[in-house]
């Protein structure tokens, strides 16, 4: 039997809205930069990882209040969560770049799920790391480069075992802290003009 409860699984929302707010900031930010490709690739990737988190959280919530096992409801989550990374990558990559076309769209149907999550998390935080670099936001770098290592954490820790209240809370904070830490970097960066750049 899971160990969750509803305060638990309302927390869960909290990372997942932190993600959806540094997102549409960028996208507003960015949006004199970005192609029609490139703002599809970004918006359609961080849509699916927010719907993914989304349904995630739910089905914690509908399992602590007694609505039932709705297990494919995170089952979904790692495979969703990798693809959406992975749009959200390339996107914000092209958009950064200022180039309408990749050879990363022919690597897709060989990669691996966690590959694909971390070549699609790595491009997106590199990318803001170099709108960070080129706006002189030292603190939005390190959040950027913090958050990256909060996310390859949660990773790590979704091999583990979330039956137990302890784990859950343990991926509760780190991925609090991963999304807190990509949401302040945003700021950060839009406060110093991002849309001018």
């Amino acid at each position: 039997m899971k160990e969750f409860t509803v305060p638990m699984a309302l927390i869960d929302f909290i990372p997942v809205l932190l993600f959806l707010l540094a997102c549409t900031r960028v996208e507003k930010d960015l949006a004199h930069r970005m192609t029609k490709i490139s703002r599809t690739l970004f918006t359609s990737g961080y849509a699916i990882v927010f719907a993914a988190g989304t349904l995630k959280a739910l089905y914690k919530l509908l399992y602590a209040i007694g609505a039932g096992d709705h297990s494919w409801m995170s089952a979904q989550f790692f495979s969703n969560q990798a693809f959406g990374f992975l749009l959200c990558g390339i996107g914000l990559t092209l958009a950064v770049t200022g180039k309408a076309k990749s050879r990363t769209y022919a690597l897709l149907p060989v990669m691996s799920l966690v590959g694909i999550m971390i070549v699609g998390l790595g491009a997106m935080d590199a990318s803001l790391c170099f709108l960070a670099s080129k706006l002189r936001k030292r603190g939005a770098l390190i959040c950027f480069i913090a958050s990256f290592f909060l996310c390859l954490g949660m990773g790590y820790l979704s091999s583990r075992s979330f039956d137990k209240a302890s784990m859950n809370w343990i991926a509760e904070i780190v991925n609090i802290g991963g999304q807190g830490l990509l949401y302040a970097g945003v700021r950060m960066l839009h406060k110093a003009g991002l849309e001018k750049i």
